[in-house]
């Protein structure tokens, strides 16, 4: 049985781990409030410019571009999102195990990840990874999604890849987050409503300066950059739900695990001294 001062001692360390688990909840909980604002601001920028993209793409059907070029999809890429630190209870693991089985489906398979947990992963299982970008998850820049963009784009253009998904997890509330993977390029086929604006926009005459083509050049890199944007705002907000949510949960188990120390530490404090009591007594009998 474990004495009074050991307990004590645990009491100590628990209250002291309880400290840090709730200093850091309130850390991702103020980081979260900002992080939302951003990926809410973001998705109307990238709906309008895929619905711009897609109308200009009707006008100019007789128009190519490396990044819209489709192929026979030998080399697949994954570009994969994850977080720099853990603590985020099941956030990278969900989009990982989401990930794995379509990865597996691939003879070749090409990844590029974003995120130390994503990156260590698939180290550790002899994956080869073409590229590792780290050190922002929690707050990622656009200068980030140009340079990811730029390294996608690339390996596209120049045929290293012949498609490209995306994985990431979606941001429903800080308690709702959904690991998401997308067709990156080749372009997916338009949805129903964007097919809808196309069709409404085919309708009016538009006039390209200095040409359709260089129009189409500018746009696409954007919408690339963009999409990826948007992704990473939508992960950050995410990881720092997911970091909010399991540190609080560590707080309360850690007053859950005090409240028993404290019961068995007064139990055996007062075993201790009724025996005590039992022994005086036992001693004034005796000397009766």
């Amino acid at each position: 049985m474990p004495s009074t001062q050991d307990i004590r001692r645990r009491i100590k360390s628990v209250k002291n781990i309880q400290q840090i688990t709730k200093a850091m909840k309130m850390v991702a909980a103020a980081r979260l409030r900002k992080a939302q604002e951003k990926a809410q601001s973001s998705r109307p920028y990238t709906t309008k410019i895929r619905e711009v993209l897609t109308s200009v793409a009707q006008h100019v059907s007789d128009v190519s571009h490396p990044l819209l070029e489709k192929r026979e999809a030998k080399n697949v890429c994954y570009l994969l999102m994850s977080a720099d630190k853990g603590l985020a209870g099941a956030y990278s693991s969900n989009l990982i195990r989401e990930v794995v089985p379509l990865i597996k489906r691939h003879e070749a398979v090409s990844l590029v990840t974003v995120g130390r947990k994503m990156r260590d992963y698939f180290q550790r299982r002899s994956y080869d990874i073409d590229q590792a970008f780290a050190g922002f998850s929690e707050k990622p820049g656009y200068q980030d999604a140009m340079d990811i963009a730029r390294f996608m784009a690339d390996g596209f253009c120049a045929g290293k890849y012949d498609e490209i998904y995306m994985a990431y997890t979606q941001f429903i509330s800080p308690i709702h987050h959904v690991p998401t993977v997308v067709k990156l390029l080749p372009m997916e086929d338009m949805t129903q409503a964007e097919q809808g604006i196309a069709e409404s926009a085919s309708q009016s005459e538009y006039i390209f300066e200095p040409n359709a083509a260089e129009v189409l050049g500018e746009l696409l890199p954007k919408y690339l950059e963009s999409t990826i944007y948007g992704a990473l705002l939508q992960s950050a907000a995410s990881e720092l739900g997911a970091r909010m949510t399991a540190m609080g949960s560590a707080t309360d188990n850690a007053q859950e695990l005090i409240s028993k120390l404290e019961l068995k530490y007064n139990q055996i404090r007062q075993a201790t001294i009724t025996r005590e009591i039992s022994e005086i007594v036992g001693g004034a009998e005796a000397i009766k």
